[in-house]
């Protein structure tokens, strides 16, 4: 095993994929938006997605960025962990995010969109017939959430707090 990790950023509205010991993949600064972790253990398939949005209604355009939104990217990721040799029965998801980042008054309803994305993701997820394993979602703070994919672990730090394991 080599000392050092290679660190691979997934951006907003991504997805990425690997079956590389050496990467972790890392969603930066989680606030409304979710960032799930997918793993495979005996394909060690690994793959991350930054949802932005609950669902795209079809008016966006969304096959630029299937990502974006809950609704395509749970399909999405999916079908890129089955084209890289995982199976759907053995995928072990795991979700952070989802907060409400500003408690304004009067703008109430515009700021639960992190709650409309924790939803609208574990919807998604059930339709597709995949369990959210462990989740550390809500609140009011930001977070960076982490997948190994050597192992499969997921780690999550939360702003001014320790990082924990999922």
């Amino acid at each position: 095993m080599r000392a050092e990790q290679e660190n691979v950023v997934v951006g907003l509205g991504e997805i990425k994929i690997t079956k590389d010991p050496q990467v972790v993949l890392t969603c930066l600064g989680l606030g409304s938006c979710i960032g799930l972790a997918a793993y495979d253990p005996v394909a060690r398939v690994a793959a991350m997605a930054h949802i932005v949005l609950p669902a795209d209604k079809g008016t966006t355009g969304h096959s630029q960025s299937p990502a974006k939104y809950a609704n395509t990217a749970i399909p999405a990721l999916l079908q890129e962990m089955k084209a890289h040799g995982g199976t759907l029965g053995r995928i072990v998801v795991k979700l952070a995010g989802g907060a409400r980042m500003s408690m304004a008054a009067g703008l109430d309803s515009i700021f639960k969109i992190g709650e409309q994305n924790v939803a609208a993701t574990t919807e998604a997820l059930k339709a597709a017939g995949i369990r959210v394993t462990a989740s550390d979602t809500g609140g009011q703070q930001g977070r960076t959430m982490k997948l190994y994919t050597e192992s499969g672990q997921v780690t999550v730090v939360t702003a001014g707090t320790q990082t924990n394991e999922l």
